[in-house]
Parts: C-alpha cells; sequence; structure tokens
C-alpha cells in the first residue's frame, strides 16, 4: 500500500499555463468564467448561458466547484492524485466526472431557489495533467486542442446540434461554420440535475501545448491560426491575448475565453 507521503507528492513533470478572458465586441457582459490552478495542476474553461445573471452565475459555480471537488478528493483517504505508472490506472478521470456531476447539481439546485437563475447551464471543458499523463472532462462546444509540433488536433467533440448533424451527413464543417444553428448545445452542465460527463486521457510529450477554449474563439478561428498563434510566441502568456484580439479582430461576436498549458517534462 503506498504510504500518504508517496501520494501527496509532487509531480514530477512542470508546466506552465496562462489565460484570459474578454467580453468581446458583441456582448455587454462576460459569461464565461475560466480557474487555472497551478497547484493541483487544473485548468477549466466554463461558458455560461442562461441570462445576465444565469450565465455568469452557472458558469462561476462550476469553476468553483470543480476546484473544490478535486481539492476535497486530495485530502481524502483514496486520494485521486497519487502517481500511477499507466494511464488506464489512473483514479483522475473518475474524480474528474464526479466533480463536473458536483457542479451540475449545484447550478441546477442554484436554479430552482431563484427564479431569475431559472434554465441557467454552462459548458465545461477541463483539463488535469498528473505526471506526464493529461486527462479531460468535458460537456458542451467549449474545445480542448492539443498542439504537438507542427500538429494541431482537437481532442474534445462538440455537443452540439450542427456537429449532429455533420455526423449524420447532413452538412459540410464548412456549412456548420455559417449555420444558424452553430450557437445550440445538446449538453449542458446545470441545465437539468444530472448530465452524462465525456473524459478521456493521454500521454503527452514534452513541448505539448494543451489550449482549452470557450467557442468564442474556435467560431472566430482556423485551427491552422491557433497552432501558428501557439508556435510563434516563445512566452506562452502571450498567446491568450494574441487569440483574443484575432478572435475580436474578426468581430469579437461572443465572449472569449482561453488557457494555454505548456508541459515542460521532468
Amino acid at each position: 500500500m503506498s504510504s500518504t507521503a508517496g501520494q501527496t507528492a509532487a509531480p514530477r513533470h512542470k508546466v506552465i499555463s496562462a489565460g484570459l478572458t474578454d467580453v468581446g465586441r458583441k456582448r455587454n457582459h462576460n459569461e464565461d468564467s475560466f480557474l487555472i490552478d497551478d497547484e493541483l495542476q487544473l485548468y477549466v474553461v466554463a461558458d455560461g448561458m442562461g441570462g445576465h445573471a444565469g450565465g455568469g452565475t452557472a458558469s462561476r459555480i462550476a469553476v468553483e466547484t470543480i476546484d473544490k471537488e478535486l481539492r476535497r478528493a486530495r485530502e481524502g483517504r483514496e486520494n485521486p492524485f497519487v502517481s500511477v505508472p499507466n494511464l488506464q490506472d489512473s483514479p483522475i478521470p473518475e474524480a474528474l466526472r464526479g466533480a463536473v456531476e458536483k457542479a451540475c447539481q449545484a447550478i441546477y439546485l442554484t436554479a430552482q431557489d431563484d427564479a431569475r437563475l431559472s434554465g441557467m447551464g454552462t459548458t465545461v471543458i477541463s483539463l488535469v495533467v498528473r505526471d506526464e499523463h493529461a486527462f479531460f472532462a468535458h460537456v458542451g462546444d467549449s474545445r480542448a486542442y492539443l498542439i504537438r509540433g507542427d500538429l494541431i488536433q482537437q481532442i474534445s467533440e462538440d455537443h452540439s446540434l450542427v456537429n449532429e448533424q455533420i455526423k449524420a451527413g447532413m452538412i459540410t464543417p464548412e456549412e456548420a461554420k455559417h449555420s444558424r444553428y452553430k450557437n445550440i448545445i445538446t449538453r449542458s452542465v446545470g441545465f437539468e440535475e444530472e448530465v452524462q460527463v465525456d473524459v478521456m486521457g493521454l500521454v503527452s510529450e514534452p513541448g505539448d501545448v494543451f489550449l482549452l477554449c470557450s467557442d468564442g474563439l474556435a467560431n472566430m478561428l482556423e485551427d491552422r491560426e491557433i497552432h501558428d498563434a501557439v508556435a510563434r510566441h516563445a512566452n506562452l502568456d502571450e498567446v491568450p491575448k494574441h487569440l483574443i484580439d484575432l478572435a475580436n479582430d474578426r468581430g469579437g461576436d461572443d465572449n472569449i475565453s482561453v488557457i494555454v498549458v505548456r508541459m515542460q517534462g521532468g
């Protein structure tokens, strides 16, 4: 059995991170929230919906609850942050899923107590890094990307009406970009008391960059533009503002949030 000291040992792999959110050019308030917890190596972007009060409240509850639940889990007897050699043996995905489910319940119950917040919900894209492993939990159309060398890959799958139409062969990805339905999501955190959470994990390499963003960024930029912005800046702190400026230059139709996390290796 592992000792407590072994369970709470610091991660072996260093990461650096940067994040920023912006109201955009068309909205008068920001319903996005984001979290950077470098101690836990936890990163979350949430894009709220449900009106002036509701959307911001839902996204804030989501990031706060996920952080609180994972910190509580780390202090518990079955600490999911214990280092394990194999990706598939890690308890982090289920801990992350449970934290998002708790956020869903918290948002739903808050809305039941306040008519002004009725119907609020939020997307969630979250990342936990542990050693060379990266774990994601995802609901909605906020996205996670992996940038590795010359490649960029979307890790998450949009829970959106247009993505369902693409998969069914009803429209092309190019048509989806201009669809009137592109902002309709098929899953959200907190609109109902329970939600299905997608979780996934991968083994990272030194130099990998993970990018989390709301659709206010993803809808305005091509994947290659996101890749090039990350590749161009040696200073990771400059990347979020550069990407937000690009999205605003294209019209800034929505709130824009982005977090970048670079794996530094051991």
